[in-house]
Parts: structure tokens; C-alpha cells; sequence
């Protein structure tokens, strides 16, 4: 955040591009042009965030066979293309370089083999019990495993152990195209140079068995898989172990006869490997009495390590590929950690504004209710700032000129340049006074509003909205309590026929003020509307007016009243009708500027946690609250989408859906409640899916960039909107009907 001294030396500089005056941008002037032209930085990092965050995202569904896996096995088909004596042969078949052989293991030899892990649970055990027994033995590891536990494959090759591939998604590949096994094949190297810095020339099919179960579908591929310069090793015994049969049975299954040697299948992961940990532990001992040696595979046939170094740029490929992976795993769980912490916050704050607001209603809608022992009749200054208002102005002040309150109204032209004071002089309308001042943005305009006001009570809206007849009436009641400082009204969306207007309708109604409510019960509410809202001037005078330290004076000055003790409520049957953004860009600018100055308030008043009295408990509960609601809560939001559209891609789908169904029943809930409670119609909701598919995401990239450019140290531009004047005065028959409702 900017010091104060650095925004009283850029106040000029801000409050000329806040309003369009600088004669630079005015004119198009090249340096100012070319500045425009050039990406800002923020862009760039929101970009790469976005494009970082779903890369680690597909990167760990890809190594935990999310993506890309292939569960399906062939069925058992013809061996008349097979060789014969690959059928009668050994479990070692070679067809390196053309060739079509096959080996055995000698006498007294046993290769222990264990397929598809390294598992992070099982094989620690599997590897404490063959060094407890001084064994070697051959592993056939998938790259996804590999790429996720690189170190047990360390452990693996540090302890004389050999290492084969297993493929990396373990697929059956006679399923897949020669290119699909060269992928498997380049992606388990890969893994291998990143984990033990090795390469193996050793490779188990998956869902492979014995020599003698070759078929015309497998044959090509071990013919195919030979010809890259791999050995295809199957088994001799199957213990059986995945079928958890028991002890003695996985030990009778693995045990040869006759002092045969032999390669034994047996599992370190895929699931509960107890009963294998167990059986190994008698095994070894057992069949070393018999004189057995368990010995690796190319140990066992007096052959040169199947695992070479690997040297190079293919280490430091190996290398960064299990950084990635490591990374893209932490990424996952931290966001899995955020989709929690938003569950959480969602569910939290829909509970809490429902019960509060419900508790708000009871307390001011109850017969009898008063803010203090008589009515607020005393006349009222109505301030109204203005810069370049033209097709709204009329509106605004005719419909201050019909309030049933006695008022005084005061338009403050900010150096309008089309006319916007002219026309209201020109309306010759009693009570409404313009003042004119060179244009020195909103807050001086305010200010230099309440100075000329002569009134005690000081109602503020903007230039582009419309009160109702008893808007003002209803906005200052709650004055007769001497303990309030400000009141907030009711802000609506005037021009909401249109999707954008109203996604912008059930935010107003259902977040803004639900929010209100829950937070006049807590004591924090921490933002008076600008388009309509009133303050007692002692309270105003005694926190030093309105401030141009943010670009959310309206968040700024009620955070400052809260810390000054004063007691912030909101006035619901207020009304005021505004015209909001009606373009993605406008939409953009509005909400970009909101999120930037709410962060710059938080962080202007963070003293506050700390202090005593009134801003110590506004610090300590308000800031808090704004910060998890209004800043933390929505940059996690989009998580909910993000993992939809993962969960919809990559599966499970159905519990995807569910639960993204879920909450926005809880959403759509506490949407329909907002509306009854503001007697609104319930047609826009059914809009709501879609807001929250897109609506959401434009703000999460809205707050993204508020906090990139907070990061930077970036400067936010005020940008004017431009209005169309759709908005107008109330129909008579709309304000009875309005009022009929209330008063029901």
C-alpha cells in the first residue's frame, strides 16, 4: 500500500485521471498511448497464475491416473502367431534386436518380483524385510508411482535392488498404438533418471502372467517392446498375493518345486499388502534353508545391470520432471485445502447471514418498533456530487424534489464538461443549489458539499441514481437513536433487463444487503453505499470528513466512524435506484476499483486489531470478517468451478456434480430468502446457475487483480462509467405498491 505522504504528492495526479480531466489522455497523447498499448503486469500474472494453477492441476491428475488411464484387459485370444517355443519357454523373453528367445532362471535361484509400486505404505516394509533377510530383488515400478515416491526408488537401487518399468499408466497396451508404448515407455524412463538417476533395460507387460498365456494380442507388442531394446520378463510362480488368500497360500504359491529356480509375481502396492509383508518374512528364511538365493533378475542370469546411470540432460530433464510433480502435488493439496476453507466459509457465512438477518427483520419489522422515543422531522441536506452527469442529473434531482421530507439539495459540480450543472440551474427547481468547483475528485466533492450544507443530518448519493419519495425519510430515522453515526440504505439495481443487470440484481439484494443486515447485528457493518446513504455531520466532523487516502471513500469513512465509536446501521426500506454497469468493460472498471479500495481500507485501518475500546472490537471482529467475506472468500470461490470442471472432465463425475449442485441449492436458498425479505420478485434467479458459472468468475479475476496490483505496488486508475440515463423517477403506482408491501 501507498504511504499517505505518496498519495497527498499524487492526489493531482489521481484525481486528474479519476475524473478525465488530464489534457494528455484527453487529447491522445503518444506517450500516454504507447503506455495503454503495453500489457500491464498485472495481466500477465493473472494469465500465468491461471494458466500455472491448471497445469499443476492436469499434471497431478496425469500421475494419479486421473488422466490418460485405460483400466481395460483383453480377454484371453488365439496363440497360433506366437512362437512355440516362446509358449514352451522361460519367463525371460528376448526379441532384442529380431531375435525370439527365451530364458529361465538356473537352480536355487528365485528373482522376487513386485509389481506396481513404489507405495509410500507397503513397500518401506517389503524393503525392511528383504534387507532383513540380506535378499535382492527385482521391482517393477509404474512411473505415475515413481513419479510421485521418488525416493523409495532411491532406496530401491541404493540397496541393490534392480529396477524394471511397468509402463507409466499401467495400460494394457495391446489396446494402444506403438506411439501410446512409446509414451509409457519414455515417460517410466523419464521418471526413473528423475528419481535413482537410471535407466532400466528390464519390462513387465501389465496384466501380464506366464510365458505359456502369450497370445496373438500381447505377442506384438512383447515383439514391438523388444525391438526398443527392453527384455519382457514374466513369471514362473504367481503367488496370488492381490487375492489376499493368506498367509500359507501366498507362501505355497511363490515356493517352487524340485529346486527349480524361478521368477515369483508378487505385489507392493495396488492395496492392503499386509498378508505379502507377512508372507515374505517366513518366505525368506524358509527357502534360504532349502538353499535358495534370492538374487536380482540379471544377478540371477549372470548378466550386467539391467539399470545403467543416466548422465546429462536427460538427468536434469528426470530431475525437473519430479520437481514438477512434486510441485503440481502440493499445488493440488493446498487448493484441495482452499476448496475446504471455502466450503467452510460459504456454508459459514450463508448460516450466519440467514440466522442474523432473520434476528435484523424480527427487531426492525416488529409492531412498535422506533430507532429512538420521537420521529426524525428535522430537514435534511441532500448532497449530490456530480462529474459529467448530463443524462442522469435530471432524474436524480427531480426525484429529490418529490421526497416527502423536508430537504435541502445541493449538487456539487466535480468540473463537469457536458453541461451537468447548466441543466440543473436550468430547472429553476426550488431547494436545489449547485455549486460549482474545479474538478478535485468525489471525497472533495462531498466535503466541499457538507461545508456549504445547513443541516445537521447529511444524506449522500450519487449522480446517477433515484430516490423514492420517502427514501430520505426513512433514511435518517434511525438518527433519533444518538448512538448512530451513519446509516445505510437500500441500494437497487434500476436497469436489471438485462442477464448482466441482473446477475448485478441478485448480488445487490441477495450479498449486499443480506450483508448489511448480518453486519449491523455484529456492530461492523464496514461500507456505506455511496449511491445512498446518510451521516450525522458531528460524526463526520470528528473523523476528519470524507478521505481521498483510497478509492473507496464510502468503506474508508465507516470504517473510520466505527473506530470513533459510533454505531453504523442499515435503513432497508430506503430505497435508491441506480443505474449499474451495463458492459463486461464497465462491469470490469466498477468492481476492480471497489475491490482495490476495500483492500486499501483494510489495510489503511489495520491498527485497529490491536487498539482498545470501540476500534479494537471493530478491528478485532469487523476487519476480520470484511477480510474472509469481502477479499479471501471470493478469490477462493472459483476453486468450487475449478474443481467441477476437473471432476466433470477427469471424474468422479456424479459426486462432482452433486456437490457443486449442493452449494448452489444452499446458495439458491439464501438467494430466495434475500428476495422475500426485500419483497422482490423471485423470476431473476433463474439466472443464478449462470451467474454463478460466469458472474463468479469475473469477480474472482477482478480481485485477482486487485491483489496483483496491491502486490506490485501498482497505481488503479479512477474510471468514469458511462451512463445511459435509463434509470428514472419511480411511477406513483410502483411507489404505493412498494409502500403497500412494506407496510405488509
Amino acid at each position: 500500500m501507498a504511504s499517505r505522504s505518496r498519495r497527498r504528492t499524487d492526489h493531482k495526479a489521481r484525481t486528474d485521471h479519476k475524473n478525465g480531466t488530464d489534457h494528455k489522455a484527453r487529447t491522445g497523447h503518444k506517450a500516454d498511448t504507447d503506455r495503454r498499448r503495453r500489457f500491464p503486469l498485472r495481466y500477465a500474472l493473472s494469465f500465468l497464475l491461471l494458466l500455472a494453477t491448471l497445469a499443476m492441476l492436469i499434471l497431478h491428475g496425469y500421475v494419479h491416473n486421473e488422466i490418460l488411464a485405460d483400466f481395460r484387459v483383453r480377454p484371453e485370444a488365439a496363440t497360433d502367431r506366437v512362437p512355440q517355443k516362446i509358449l514352451d519357454g522361460g519367463p525371460v523373453v528376448d526379441t532384442r534386436g529380431g531375435r525370439t528367445d527365451s530364458l529361465r532362471v538356473p537352480r536355487n535361484r528365485l528373482v522376487l518380483t513386485f509389481d506396481d509400486g513404489p507405495d509410500p505404505t507397503w513397500t518401506p516394509k517389503v524393503l525392511d524385510i528383504l534387507k532383513k533377510h540380506h535378499a535382492h530383488a527385482t521391482f517393477f515400478v509404474t512411473g505415475t508411482m515413481t513419479s510421485r515416491h521418488p525416493e523409495l526408488v532411491k532406496r530401491m537401487v541404493d540397496e541393490g535392488h534392480e529396477v524394471g518399468l511397468h509402463t507409466f499408466n499401467h495400460p494394457d497396451l495391446s489396446y494402444h498404438s506403438r506411439s501410446r508404448a512409446d509414451w509409457e515407455l519414455s515417460q517410466g524412463q523419464l521418471a526413473l533418471a528423475g528419481a535413482a538417476g537410471i535407466r532400466s533395460s528390464l519390462f513387465r507387460p501389465p496384466y501380464s502372467s506366464f510365458a505359456s498365456a502369450m497370445d496373438d494380442r500381447s505377442w506384438p507388442v512383447t515383439e514391438y517392446i523388444g525391438g526398443r531394446g527392453y527384455l519382457t520378463v514374466l513369471n514362473d510362480r504367481d503367488s496370488e498375493d492381490w487375492r489376499k488368500p493368506g498367509v500359507d497360500a501366498i507362501v505355497r504359491g511363490a515356493t517352487p518345486e524340485g529346486g527349480k529356480g524361478a521368477v515369483v509375481l508378487m505385489h507392493d502396492s495396488g492395496g492392503d499388502r499386509s498378508q505379502t509383508v507377512a508372507a515374505l518374512d517366513r518366505y525368506l528364511p524358509e527357502l534360504q534353508a532349502r538353499g535358495y538365493r534370492f538374487q536380482t533378475l540379471t544377478e540371477a542370469l549372470d548378466a550386467p545391470s539391467a539399470d545403467t546411470p543416466v548422465t546429462g540432460a536427460a538427468l536434469w530433464k528426470g530431475r525437473a520432471w519430479i520437481v514438477l510433480v512434486k510441485a503440481a502435488d502440493g499445488t493440488t493439496d493446498v487448493l484441495v485445502a482452499a476448496l475446504a476453507v471455502i466450503g467452510v466459509l460459504v456454508i459459514g457465512r450463508f448460516g450466519l447471514m440467514l440466522l442474523l438477518s432473520v434476528a435484523h427483520a424480527r427487531r426492525t419489522r416488529r409492531r412498535g418498533f422506533r430507532w429512538g422515543p420521537e420521529p426524525v422531522t428535522r430537514p435534511v441536506s441532500v448532497l449530490v456530487p456530480a462529474y459529467n452527469e448530463a443524462k442522469c442529473i435530471e432524474s436524480t434531482v427531480r426525484s429529490l424534489t418529490e421526497s416527502d421530507h423536508p430537504v435541502e439539495i445541493i449538487v456539487i459540480d466535480d468540473g463537469s464538461t457536458d453541461g451537468t450543472a447548466r441543466i440543473v440551474e436550468g430547472l429553476g427547481l426550488p431547494g436545489v443549489r449547485v455549486v460549482r468547483q474545479l474538478n478535485a475528485g468525489k471525497p472533495a466533492a462531498l466535503n466541499r458539499g457538507v461545508a456549504n450544507a445547513s443541516c445537521d443530518l447529511i444524506v449522500m448519493m450519487d449522480g446517477d441514481t433515484v430516490f423514492e419519495p420517502s427514501t430520505v425519510r426513512e433514511l435518517v430515522q434511525p438518527f433519533a437513536d444518538p448512538r448512530v453515526g451513519a446509516v445505510a440504505g437500500n441500494a437497487k439495481v434500476g436497469n436489471k433487463d438485462t442477464l448482466i443487470g441482473a446477475w448485478q440484481h441478485i448480488e445487490y439484494v441477495m450479498g449486499f444487503n443480506l450483508d448489511r443486515r448480518m453486519y449491523e447485528v455484529l456492530g461492523c457493518m464496514p461500507t456505506i453505499p455511496g449511491a445512498v446513504g446518510a451521516f450525522r455531520r458531528s460524526a463526520l466532523e470528528r473523523v476528519g470528513g470524507m478521505s481521498d487516502d483510497t478509492l473507496a471513500e464510502d468503506t474508508d469513512v465507516t470504517m473510520a466512524l466505527h473506530r470513533d465509536g459510533w454505531r453504523v446501521v442499515y435503513a432497508e426500506k430506503a430505497r435508491a435506484w441506480t443505474e449499474a454497469p451495463e458492459s463486461v468493460q464497465q462491469l470490469w472498471s466498477q468492481r476492480y476499483r471497489w475491490s482495490y479500495g476495500t483492500m486499501q481500507a483494510i489495510w489503511k485501518h489495520r491498527r485497529a486489531v490491536v487498539e482498545r475500546g470501540p476500534s479494537g472490537r471493530f478491528g478485532r471482529v469487523g476487519l476480520p470478517l470484511v477480510s474472509l467475506f469481502m477479499v479471501l472468500a471470493p478469490l477462493l470461490a472459483p476453486l468450487i468451478d475449478i474443481f467441477l470442471v476437473y471432476g466433470l472432465v477427469f471424474g468422479p463425475t456424479g459426486r462432482t456434480i452433486g456437490s457443486w449442485f449442493a452449494i448452489l441449492a444452499i446458495q439458491a436458498a439464501c438467494a430466495a430468502y434475500a428476495f422475500f425479505l426485500d419483497r422482490e420478485r423471485l423470476t431473476p434467479l433463474i439466472s443464478l446457475p449462470l451467474q454463478q458459472i460466469l458472474y463468479r468468475q469475473l469477480m474472482y479475476v477482478v480481485l485477482l487483480q486487485s491483489w496483483i496490483t496491491a502486490l506490485t505496488g501498482g497505481r488503479l486508475r479512477w474510471q468514469k462509467l458511462r451512463r445511459k440515463g435509463g434509470v428514472g423517477v419511480p411511477q406513483p403506482d410502483a411507489v404505493a405498491s412498494a409502500a403497500g408491501r412494506a407496510a405488509r
